[in-house]
């Protein structure tokens, strides 16, 4: 018999790219797995689940304790006779964890970026550390190895398994970066994220007030919050202000970083598996990320990437230099890096990690 499994998740945010965890439950379906969706009808990517065989429920907590949704979770896990339920935000975790209280249905968590659960804060036993919960999958190695420090759960229950990609997902042309007024020939440096102090963006402008005053780098900020007041003023004062291009939220981050030669992600703490990152890797545009999270497990440094540790604006900047004043490293290392994702994060290959666990997790 085929494993049955129900997943509760939020896909009403807008669709502007692959969401590969998506694409991971529908290589599921093509593995032989049942697949049931509680999201929302109207979020963008439904039809592409519904063409591609995963069944579509048109429900999704409102709130992370909702007696009306643990009522309606807990109907349809009886009716539907589950193996088990996969959660993917604390509204689903919370209301799932008490609908399947006494049903014999396997309980799974999805954890993406490291730290907030702790098991002296109360409130993670509603989510990750719930005594109800069986399993816990997580994007990175960092994530999972930062959970077993507070998890009850035995250690094989909490494991990695990457969000796969495919280079098919990355095949748009790069983008025409003379809007953001970025002259022919420059060497650009592209960092996407949406901004919050542990992005280490702040540490970013600070790092690159070194660069040689006659240099062609340009600098180039794409993500909600980078117009922000603080780093707008760090940004007036930087000798390279000149050279610093503020694009803010775009649809089209993607083809964004295709046209870089150079990607970073400076974060200070709490990654998981950024997608930005590997974004620039399928594009062949060599990244530089900090040591935080699964960030370093992206790519093998000084071969697919460069790895710096969180914060060091020295760091920063030799990394930086040294892609700028190494054309042939430059090239090599981009090829490298899409490589890497070709090989190590196969979409196909994660839906079948993911099969093994559920079904190993069903049988335990």
């Amino acid at each position: 018999m085929s494993l049955k499994l129900l997943v509760i998740s939020d896909y009403t945010d807008t669709w502007n790219s692959v969401r590969p965890e998506a694409e991971i439950l529908i290589g599921m379906v093509t593995l032989g797995v049942d697949v049931t969706l509680m999201t929302q009808a109207e979020s963008e990517y439904v039809p592409r689940f519904l063409e591609q065989g995963v069944k579509v429920i048109d429900f999704h907590p409102k709130k992370k304790f909702q007696w009306s949704a643990i009522k309606r979770i807990r109907s349809e896990l009886k009716g539907g006779a589950y193996d088990a339920v996969y959660l993917f935000n604390n509204k689903a975790i919370t209301n799932a964890l008490f609908a399947a209280m006494g049903l014999p249905v396997k309980t799974v968590s999805y954890r993406g970026q490291t730290g907030n659960i702790y098991w002296y804060d109360p409130s993670a036993y509603l989510t990750h550390l719930h005594p109800r919960l069986d399993g816990i999958l997580c994007v990175a190695n960092a994530v999972r190895d930062d959970l077993h420090q507070h998890s009850y759960l035995p250690k094989a229950r909490i494991q990695t398994v990457y969000k796969g990609h495919s280079l098919a997902w990355y095949q748009a042309s790069a983008a025409d970066l003379s809007e953001f007024n970025i002259p022919d020939g420059a060497f650009v440096v592209g960092c996407i994220a949406n901004h919050r102090p542990r992005k280490g963006v702040s540490v970013l402008l600070e790092a690159i007030h070194a660069f040689p005053a006659d240099s062609n780098i340009h600098l180039l900020l794409v993500g909600a919050g980078m117009d922000c007041h603080k780093l707008s003023e760090l940004i007036k004062v930087s000798p390279m202000a000149n050279r610093i291009h503020v694009a803010g939220f775009r649809y089209d981050a993607p083809e964004l970083i295709a046209a870089c030669d150079v990607s970073i992600l400076p974060s200070v703490k709490r990654e998981g598996l950024p997608k930005t990152v590997i974004e620039a890797m399928a594009y062949g545009v060599p990244p530089i990320v900090s040591d935080t999270g699964g960030s370093a497990e992206l790519v093998i440094n000084g071969e697919s990437g460069l790895v710096i540790e969180p914060g060091n604006r020295l760091q920063i900047k030799d990394a930086i230099l040294r892609l700028w004043n190494d054309n042939v490293l430059l090239k090599k290392m981009g090829h490298k890096a899409k490589q890497r994702i070709d090989q190590k994060f196969r979409t196909d290959h994660s839906a079948l990690l993911t099969k093994d666990y559920f079904e190993n997790i069903v049988r335990d």
